[in-house]
């Protein structure tokens, strides 16, 4: 695999930026900082997959552990988590900057995705430009409980998104979801992956090939667009 791979980590962040930092063999200049699911950590198969990927074409991306996941080794974040989560992600984007003196891309599978969006719809707390978004798998509401719409920070989302999902998400059907994304003044762009569901096909040793080269490609097309 083109470049390498290093164990990153900024302790005098507070809170402290921790995970693994793909450095290619040649920089671009930007930036991804990718963040992983509730029940997951930043080895997670899809965000390696993803990382390596961008990677291989010139991106400097970091894989990191939420704040929450630094705390406790497994289980979900609690109700109090996501303010100091989210300000994690804002202390790796710094973190990031220092690196790489490009555009800045922020991400993440589930949670993470649904941390940064919130981040990015609040200008108070991001003091980072973030040039796009990469929400894959975006936890509209959680499985059987339509109601229970997790979309009020949207109508201020004015960074431009792509959202990946698959049709067997039980977080959110494809035709919620593309309800849910008028709401978003920002430009947006769906991927749909067929027959996926949550975890987008990488489940264990499970994975979709040719599905990171797929988000990479409809990535960086939309943020050519959107610049």
């Amino acid at each position: 695999m083109p470049g390498s791979i290093r164990e990153f980590a900024d302790n005098a962040a507070d809170p402290k930026v921790r995970g693994y930092l793909h450095l290619p063999d040649s920089s671009n200049g930007d930036a991804l900082v990718l963040s992983h699911g509730a029940g997951s950590n930043a080895q997670s198969p899809l965000l390696i997959a993803v990382a390596e990927t961008f990677s291989a074409a010139g991106f400097t991306v970091l894989r990191c552990d939420l704040p929450y996941r630094q705390t406790r080794s497994f289980g979900p974040p609690g109700p109090g988590d996501a303010a100091r989560d989210r300000a994690g992600l804002k202390n790796a984007l710094a973190a990031m900057k220092k690196i790489a003196p490009g555009r800045l891309f922020l991400g993440g599978h589930s949670y993470g995705g649904r941390q940064s969006s919130m981040l990015c719809a609040d200008p108070a707390e991001n003091a980072e430009p973030v040039s796009a978004l990469l929400l894959l798998s975006y936890p509209l509401h959680p499985p059987r409980k339509p109601e229970q719409q997790r979309t009020q920070h949207l109508p201020d989302l004015r960074t431009p998104a792509v959202f990946v999902h698959g049709t067997r998400d039980p977080f959110g059907t494809i035709a919620e979801l593309e309800q849910a994304l008028k709401m978003i003044p920002a430009k947006t762009k769906l991927l749909t992956v067929e027959a996926a569901g949550h975890d987008l096909g990488f489940k264990g040793k499970a994975r979709q090939e040719d599905l990171p080269g797929q988000i990479f490609s409809e990535f960086t097309k939309f943020c050519a667009l959107s610049s």
